[in-house]
């Protein structure tokens, strides 16, 4: 398995996305958000969020790229939203 981590930390998004999506961080609230964003009943560990949330995110980046109209700009941010909330409670490698 691919460590999730290695995975956030090399994504490159632009700017303005990443600044909405910080903005946005104070008001996020997993019970509520990761139901809504995932379709689920009840929010899932944050690894397994965490790889919903990644493959989500790249096929809305591709989408984005694309310049493909079905493209959400505001799911888009959501998304990068519950990924730098989720990605804070995932347990950090000890680096030895």
């Amino acid at each position: 398995m691919t460590d999730i981590l290695s995975l956030v930390s090399e994504l490159q998004r632009p700017r303005l996305l990443i600044r909405a999506a910080r903005a946005g961080l104070c008001d996020y609230n997993r019970t509520r958000d990761l139901k809504r964003l995932m379709r689920v009943q009840a929010a899932p560990s944050p690894d397994r969020a965490m790889t919903a949330l990644l493959a989500e995110e790249q096929d809305l980046e591709e989408t984005r790229r694309k310049g493909d109209a079905s493209y959400s700009l505001v799911r888009h941010i959501d998304i990068l939203i519950a990924m730098m909330a989720e990605v804070r409670l995932l347990p950090r490698r000890s680096e030895a």
